[in-house]
């Protein structure tokens, strides 16, 4: 896959979490749950039906008590390697209502082991056009799954 600089959102990062961990955080609800968002929001929901067509679906929710819904289906899968998905379909591949949201985008999270051990980490963030893009980075795309992927490294660390 190459990356459109113009359309997509990259961070990339060698962390000290090895892959099948990384991949357990990204595939199971309760893991998930624990790391998605930048604290102080929480992810108070969490569906996965890890399957091509799968739904994967969170409620995020604001400090004061505001619940964002999001649902995505899978796209792609290759265990401790590679998961895809997307929020322009829901589950079973249907289409979803791209005027309900500022901007619709793909994702793709790459993991490699890395020769210490740990993962590189790779989520390339696809959008449809470039005002989505500049709408997702203005939110703090870099920031925000960021400190997610801090919170995941520090979760996986604890004993």
């Amino acid at each position: 896959m190459s990356s459109m600089p113009n359309l997509d959102l990259v961070l990339q990062r060698v962390i000290p979490t090895p892959v099948a961990q990384v991949w357990r955080c990204w595939t199971e609800p309760a893991l998930l749950m624990q790391w998605f968002c930048p604290k102080p929001w929480q992810t108070v929901e969490c569906e996965i039906d890890l399957r091509p067509g799968g739904i994967f679906r969170t409620v995020m929710q604001s400090p004061a008590g505001e619940q964002h819904p999001n649902e995505g289906c899978y796209l792609e899968l290759v265990p401790n390697e590679r998961l895809v998905w997307t929020g322009a379909l829901k589950a079973g591949f249907r289409p979803a209502d791209a005027a309900a949201h500022p901007f619709v985008f793909t994702a793709v999270i790459s993991l490699a082991p890395h020769a210490d051990g740990g993962t590189l980490y790779t989520a390339t963030v696809m959008h449809s056009d470039e005002s989505g893009r500049q709408t997702h980075e203005a939110m703090g795309f870099q920031q925000g799954w960021g400190a997610a992927l801090d919170q995941l490294v520090a979760l996986m660390a604890k004993p």
